[in-house]
């Protein structure tokens, strides 16, 4: 069985296992802050690589686009824009994905999404990643960079921005840090901690970007008319607060057939771009034909 090394890279975080097959068993090697330049990321992935021994394929998800073994625009690890992996590391097996796309690869096969033909998943983190099942094939789009969620728009006065689109900027983890200064919280994590604990004023940050990520979701779901939607990403945790405004706004700029659409999180959480890169470091280039 092939030996892969799993890395999900986001723009905040790095994390690492080592896979030998059974996804259940996937041995984690390092939860760390994200490297700060190339040098630092190449260094580190072979040191896990001398760490994890033998490896044969390296797995690994980028929050941005990617063509083949090449990372094509990065925006928040803007070090890897232009970088071809596989000339970095020429003695791996090399499975590159959009981490969203990545993340949708394992709720597909072992996850939330298991079974179904068409999905549609956010994982909201440290911005907004996003991945489509369409008749049991992750889509990729011409330029590698279909179903960018991230981008839609639900607010013609936005006057766009360089390196995020609309409802990242308005709803991903970033933007919830921002509301929590607010009302003098540290972060999104302790602006979810208070709505859950019934705060007023927590409740009610948290309705606003819930509600924006409904409508602009509600476009994708017209088009593609999924089985469900999946929630991924360090936000997942903020489904039960979030899921009622974040449902009536998506529901309300549907029609009827469609409003039987339901949010659920992901099974792997903020793991699943993990497990997927394990998953694709197993299946190398054609990692996105799911079934």
């Amino acid at each position: 069985m092939t030996r892969v090394l799993a890395i999900d890279l986001g723009g905040t975080n790095l994390r690492a296992a080592i896979s030998t097959g059974d996804i259940s068993a996937l041995r984690v090697l390092s939860r760390e802050l994200a490297p700060a330049s190339l040098d630092a990321l190449v260094a580190r992935i072979n040191a896990l690589c001398a760490e994890a021994g033998s490896v044969e394929a390296l797995g690994i998800a980028v929050p941005g686009l990617v063509e083949g073994s090449a990372c094509r625009w990065i925006p928040n690890l803007p070090f890897l824009d232009g970088v071809d992996l596989q000339a970095l590391f020429p003695g791996l097996r090399i499975a590159l994905g959009n981490d969203a796309q990545i993340a949708l690869l394992a709720e597909a096969v072992e996850g939330s999404a298991k079974g179904m033909s068409d999905a549609i998943l956010l994982a909201i983190g440290t911005g907004i990643g996003s991945a489509v099942l369409a008749n049991g094939r992750i889509v990729a789009g011409a330029h590698g960079g279909a179903c960018s969620f991230g981008w839609a728009c639900a607010d013609i006065r936005d006057h766009g921005a360089e390196r995020s689109g609309w409802l990242e900027r308005a709803a991903s983890g970033r933007a919830l840090d921002a509301l929590a200064g607010q009302i003098g919280l540290a972060d999104s994590r302790q602006l979810i901690a208070a709505a859950r604990a019934g705060e007023l004023a927590a409740q009610t940050l948290l309705e606003v970007p819930a509600r924006q990520i409904g409508t602009a979701l509600a476009g994708a779901v017209a088009l593609l008319d999924p089985q469900a939607v999946l929630i991924s990403g360090g936000l997942a945790e903020a489904l039960d607060v979030m899921r009622p405004p974040l449902l009536a706004a998506l529901r309300r700029q549907l029609p009827s057939h469609l409003r039987g659409i339901e949010i659920q999180p992901g099974h792997f959480g903020p793991d699943a771009g993990l497990v997927g890169a394990a998953l694709a470091g197993r299946v190398g280039e054609g990692w996105r034909q799911v079934r």
